[in-house]
């Protein structure tokens, strides 16, 4: 009965979307449309994401990526070094390394010098952990000068760990471990569990003070630190099975399902330090996102199959439809308001962020290949959502991706002149998005999962 009322819902947000010149009779989209999409998206990858960045983002004086590019990719001024920015170019050179045997010494090269730039720059070898930030001498900064944040901490954790996978390079194991233990002893919360939002430089806890980068205080626990620290411990068990980073990650799972995850199908974003709800908006790419997060940590964990998996992961991407779809042109709005009963109530932000629309297209793919006998509705989405992203969140004139768009696609704005990269634009989420993607449509093209 539920699978037919959101089946109602989806059609009456979506109108007639599915793509031209197929077979809409057919609840299963045909060997030729995915292997068409397959192709568009891979070439989206090569072309609008790897490409960009490397290697025009190798800084070959100061070690690392450059991380400032305009809107017309020219290089802008700046010699910091952010964990967050360095973390997730190293994954994505990591990943490219595994898609394309081709190219692989070009991307193991890339990659090994992010994990040089994790371990020389950003890694605190007397005290350990990594800095947020830190300058072209290598003193930590901005937000970085007095605090260490388990958000940033855990990508890189997780490029890390990505590196390890692919290069085998005993070093890079060796400091995710090293990593891993730090976290345990300074950032791990054995009372309340989970995780801090930040710490000293020296690891003492921070009893409250202002906001972070991510939105809390250091007496609050988030969504976006559990999301990222269980995306993090996922990749690091997947290369060292280790006890203990499996009680971590059944640990921080358990806790996006029973205390993030929300009825009817949204993320809390900010708690306080024993799990207390507090108010904030909902943000419908992160809530996207977290699904198929959470299929991956119970895949690693052997339970390919987990129910309560599935179930949220569902039910994330059917409220993040309901309540922030753009039937009229396709893509997810940024964030809203919602009631207590988890409606939308208002404070509706309608921008097109780059991010988002790449979590969507991976989300609702996923769906589609769960349970894509019962409806067809999630592919639709998912076309939809493909062709906003091809027509209006790629540059076709210079490149990349526009970072913001109107929910039109229109870029008359301000924000789409924004820079093609900085410490929080890199590629990672378009890149994990188009890898993953392109894998499972040529898969659906053989009519195997």
């Amino acid at each position: 009965m539920r699978s037919v009322l959101v089946g109602m819902l989806l059609f009456c947000l979506f109108g007639v979307c599915a793509p031209a010149r197929e077979d809409e009779t057919s609840l299963q989209p045909g060997r030729e449309a995915c292997l068409r999409l397959a192709g568009e998206v891979e070439a989206n990858l090569k072309q609008e994401i790897l490409d960009r960045w490397f290697p025009a983002a190798v800084d070959e004086a100061g070690g690392g990526f450059f991380e400032n590019f305009s809107v017309d990719w020219t290089r802008q001024p700046g010699s910091d070094k952010s964990i967050v920015y360095q973390s997730r170019l190293t994954w994505t050179a990591a990943q490219a390394a595994r898609r394309f045997p081709e190219r692989s010494e070009f991307y193991l090269t890339m990659t090994r010098r992010g994990v040089a730039c994790l371990t020389d720059r950003l890694w605190d070898r007397e005290r350990g952990g990594f800095y947020w930030s830190v300058d072209a001498d290598g003193r930590p900064n901005r937000e970085g000068a007095a605090h260490k944040q388990i958000y940033g901490v855990a990508f890189g954790l997780y490029a890390l760990a990505a590196s390890y996978e692919v290069t085998q390079d005993a070093a890079s194991l060796e400091l995710a471990q090293r990593c891993f233990r730090w976290m345990e002893q300074f950032a791990h919360d054995p009372e309340q569990g989970g995780y801090l939002e930040f710490v000293t430089l020296d690891g003492s806890r921070v009893p409250g003070g202002e906001a972070n980068p991510i939105g809390a205080r250091g007496d609050q626990k988030s969504m976006n630190t559990h999301i990222h620290v269980l995306e993090a411990l996922t990749q690091l068990y997947r290369v060292w099975p280790d006890e203990g980073v499996r009680k971590r990650v059944e640990e921080v799972f358990n806790l996006c399902l029973e205390k993030i995850y929300t009825e009817p199908g949204f993320l809390t974003q900010f708690f306080s330090a024993d799990w207390k709800r507090l108010p904030g908006p909902d943000s419908f790419g992160h809530d996207v996102e977290a699904g198929f997060l959470l299929v991956e940590a119970a895949e690693a964990l052997g339970r390919p199959e987990d129910e309560r998996a599935w179930k949220a992961a569902r039910r994330l991407v059917d409220h993040a439809l309901a309540c922030g779809w753009d039937s009229a042109h396709g893509g997810l709005y940024d964030a809203g308001r919602l009631d207590e009963q988890g409606r939308l109530a208002g404070d509706l932000k309608t921008e097109k962020i780059w991010w988002v629309q790449a979590e969507n297209l991976n989300a609702l793919l996923l769906q589609h290949e769960r349970v894509g006998q019962e409806t067809r509705d999630y592919w639709n989405a998912f076309v939809q959502q493909w062709n906003f992203i091809a027509q209006h969140q790629v540059d076709r004139e210079r490149g990349g991706w526009y970072r913001t768009v109107g929910a039109d696609g229109k870029r008359e704005r301000p924000m789409s002149q924004l820079g093609k990269s900085d410490c929080w634009t890199e590629c990672y989420h378009q890149a994990r998005a188009m890898l993953v993607v392109s894998e499972r449509l040529r898969r659906m093209a053989k009519g195997t999962r």
